[in-house]
């Protein structure tokens, strides 16, 4: 795995209208760009930013770096992958809210 990274020059941390704080384009974003490696530790329950990579919940991380800010949207912006990046799924205009479908439990 990659080292763990952010692009800063891409992303910031704001308060969302959607939950709490969100991830935010800083400036305009291509899609396929990779936003960053995951920072994480392994996690054993849940909880707050606690991204689980497969349905049954055996690979559990918890995400210590800004990354952890992207909330969840039906029509994502963003995924996350099993190699921990977190990379565009779509074209993103500066000063939209980074978006991921953390699946149907989330409201």
């Amino acid at each position: 795995m990659d080292k763990p990274f952010v692009r800063k020059d891409l992303v910031e941390v704001k308060q969302s209208p959607i939950h709490g704080r969100g991830l935010f384009a800083r400036a305009a974003i291509p899609r396929d760009t990779v936003l960053g490696v995951l920072k994480t530790l392994p996690a054993k329950g849940d909880g707050p930013y606690v991204l689980w990579l497969d349905d049954e919940g055996h690979e559990r991380y918890r995400v210590l770096c800004d990354l952890r800010y992207i909330n969840h949207a039906k029509k994502p912006n963003v995924a996350y992958y099993e190699d921990l990046t977190v990379v565009a799924l779509k074209n993103i205009k500066a000063g939209q809210e980074l978006l991921h479908d953390y699946g149907e439990d989330w409201s």
